[in-house]
C-alpha cells in the first residue's frame, strides 16, 4: 500500500510505562480460603479451555505461545481488599457484601484464561498497558 500525503509511515516505537501501584493488605495466596474455588475452576475448565485472545479471533491460536493460565480478568487477588463494593456492584450486582468478594474474585464471573504469552509475557495483559493490550487482539503482532 502505498503513502497518502500526510499520512504517518508504519514504525516501530519503544513504549515506557512506569508507575506505582498501591496494593491495599491481602492475606498470602496460599492462606486464602478461596483458592480452592480458583483451583477448582482450572482443574475444570482447563481441558476446554482457549486463550482469550485467541478465543476472540476466532479460535486463531497461532501467535499464542506456552500453556493456559488464568487470569483475573476484572479484580486481581491481591487488590480484593481494596475493592470499592458500591462501583463493583454497578457492574457485578449482588457483590456488594464485603465477606462475599473473595468468593466472587475466584469465581467464572472473574476468571478468563490465556495462554502464558498472553497473560505474563511483554505484550501479555500484565506487561502491555491496556489499550495496546487491546488492540494487540486485532492488530496482528503489534507488540514485539
Amino acid at each position: 500500500m502505498s503513502q497518502h500525503e500526510g499520512e504517518v509511515a508504519a514504525h516501530a516505537q519503544a513504549e515506557t510505562h512506569r508507575y506505582t501501584v498501591a496494593f491495599p493488605a491481602h492475606p498470602a495466596r496460599e492462606d486464602d480460603p478461596h483458592y480452592r474455588d480458583f483451583e477448582h475452576y482450572r482443574k475444570t475448565h482447563i481441558d476446554t479451555a482457549v486463550c482469550h485472545v485467541a478465543e476472540r479471533r476466532g479460535g486463531d491460536t497461532s501467535e499464542c505461545a506456552g500453556g493456559l493460565e488464568l487470569h483475573h480478568a476484572h479484580v486481581e487477588f491481591s487488590m480484593q481488599n481494596g475493592v470499592d463494593l458500591a462501583l463493583l456492584e454497578r457492574d457485578y450486582p449482588g457483590i456488594s457484601n464485603p465477606d462475599e468478594v473473595g468468593a466472587w474474585v475466584e469465581s467464572a464471573d472473574n476468571l478468563v484464561f490465556y495462554c502464558a504469552k498472553h497473560h505474563r509475557g511483554h505484550g501479555g495483559v500484565h506487561n502491555a498497558s491496556a489499550s495496546d493490550f487491546e488492540a494487540e487482539v486485532y492488530v496482528r503482532n503489534l507488540i514485539t
